[in-house]
């Protein structure tokens, strides 16, 4: 499976960090939908779907958090801890997220607005439809 990581330039002095982030630049898609996971308890896992359409870039801008990837073909984890690095996912990847640590806040760039629609949420329906997309 590709794993695609997008790194994002840091700009700073001795007052601090900044990242910026930008449509057409460091963002391959336009942006429609920003969110944020924070205060995950301990032991959750969470994410269990994937999207028909839907491209997203997740950052850990806070903390470290574990991203269990499945294309219908390779499994692979990779662990999210840096704010200038995301992690671009395509459509049709499965995913979930866990290990969250206490202080992550995992934030995740969407281009469209939510759609219960684009969800698939039965990992054998996932399957079937991984199967199905590899053989067109």
């Amino acid at each position: 499976m590709k794993v695609t990581f997008v790194d994002f330039g840091r700009h700073g002095d001795e007052r601090g960090m900044l990242v910026a982030l930008e449509e057409g630049r460091n963002i391959p898609f336009t942006i429609r939908r920003v969110y944020y996971l924070f205060d995950t308890r301990p032991h959750v896992r969470r994410g269990y779907h994937a999207h028909r359409q839907l491209k997203q870039i997740m950052i850990a801008v806070s903390g470290s958090v574990k991203v269990h990837l499945d294309d219908g073909c390779e499994v692979t984890e990779v662990t999210l801890d840096s704010p200038y690095r995301g992690l671009l996912l395509e459509s049709m990847v499965w995913r979930e997220m866990s290990e969250f640590s206490s202080d992550c806040v995992l934030m995740v760039l969407a281009d469209q607005l939510y759609d219960p629609a684009d969800y698939v949420r039965d990992y054998q329906e996932f399957c079937t439809l991984a199967k199905q997309e590899r053989k067109s």
